[in-house]
């Protein structure tokens, strides 16, 4: 196998799926040169970003994750306008199942001057007719949908527009930290090259462990193929929100973490139909061995789960979508620096619509070595 020269880049980015190219777009709109390596191809579903829609879920309770949505919707109405277009689509969420987390968020939201409204389960199921509800209901207007495919082209497009450099194709096979940099072995079109960054920040989802170097220590992350579907509704003229629906009453924890974005989750996709699914519930994969298929449990399960709730769509339309889950034990993300590696990952399901703001802080971590961010995203926990 050919080798070429080394090459010296200030910032290189290992992995371009969402949180790759956020940071890639952040970097460069900073002004700095950075080079972008994706293993597979544009558009290819085998990670955790294709896809038209995700969830732009607003009702978290803790401090940190408002302040990084906070942010999250200044980047994205940022980005929007290197396109002309919105990214986000604010049709409304409704959180329901576990009445004190329907409190706390609300408290939480209220006391930061968010718009958020207790209803009844009564005056939910009036306004939207497909849905069934259980118990207090919160409905948040400033929360809809992200279109995530349309989201993948602005960021390439804008990183590029700033000079980035993204390379498909190319895949890094090797991480070492010298004391010059580090140093980074890729792979593409059957050939191999070096390059020599000063500072590399991996995002590499459920890669993000065979990427690493040996002995760089993050927090368990584990891998899972998680199996929502698309259905359609019966009737057309029916209006549909994103919605949060907590199984069995189950709320948060005791350290205070409500399980996100909820046992059950779901949006409208314009095209698709309404996407329903269940929050972490697959069986845990090797990302390059997938079925892409839901175990038949748990399509029956979701079956049965449309029935009783979603009287408004039809079970036997069912369209399954298979992602990959990388979470951590908390479900908090892990955005961190050690050495000249910065690390974003364990997004947990519920990533993708903080991204830009995701980048705007690995890119901050990435460009000074003195950032620090809030302590449940840290490496040392």
């Amino acid at each position: 196998m050919a080798r070429s020269t080394v090459l010296r880049i200030p910032f290189v980015v290992v992995g371009a799926g969402a949180m790759g190219l956020a940071a890639t777009w952040q970097l460069s709109r900073a002004g700095h040169r950075v080079v972008a390596l994706e293993r597979f191809e544009r558009g290819h579903h085998r990670g955790a970003s294709h896809g038209a829609t995700r969830n732009f879920n607003n009702a978290y309770g803790e401090e940190h994750y408002l302040d990084l949505l906070a942010s999250a919707r200044e980047e994205w109405d940022a980005l929007s306008r290197t396109t002309g277009e919105p990214l986000l689509r604010l049709h409304g969420l409704v959180t329901h199942g576990d009445d004190g987390t329907v409190a706390r968020v609300h408290a939480a939201l209220t006391a930061r001057g968010e718009r958020a409204t207790i209803l009844s389960g009564a005056e939910a199921a009036d306004r939207w007719r497909g849905m069934r509800f259980a118990g207090d209901v919160l409905f948040t207007e400033d929360a809809g949908v992200v279109r995530a495919d349309a989201a993948l082209a602005a960021l390439e497009g804008a990183a590029r527009a700033h000079g980035a450099d993204v390379r498909y194709g190319h895949a890094a096979v090797g991480l070492e930290e010298t004391g010059d940099g580090v140093m980074i072995s890729v792979e593409a079109g059957g050939e191999r090259y070096d390059l020599l960054a000063d500072t590399v920040v991996v995002t590499a989802g459920a890669w993000t462990g065979s990427v690493l170097p040996a002995g760089f220590a993050v927090p368990r992350l584990t891998v899972t193929e998680e199996s929502p579907a698309h259905f359609a509704p019966r009737d057309r003229a029916d209006h549909w929100p994103s919605f949060n629906h907590f199984l069995g009453g189950a709320g948060a924890d005791a350290a205070g973490h409500a399980p996100q974005p909820g046992q059950v989750y779901g949006m409208p996709t314009p095209g698709e139909g309404v996407k329903v699914g269940f929050h972490h519930v697959g069986p845990m994969v090797d990302p390059d061995a997938r079925s892409f298929r839901p175990l038949p449990e748990l399509a029956a399960a979701l079956d049965d789960y449309v029935r009783e709730w979603f009287p408004g769509l039809d079970p036997a339309s069912a369209a399954p979508i298979s992602c990959t889950y990388t979470s951590t034990d908390t479900e908090d993300f892990v955005l961190d620096r050690r050495g000249r590696i910065v690390v974003g990952a364990g997004f947990s399901g519920h990533g993708f619509k903080f991204t830009p703001a995701v980048g705007l802080v690995l890119a901050r971590l990435a460009s000074d070595d003195s950032a620090r961010v809030a302590a449940p995203f840290r490496l040392e926990r």
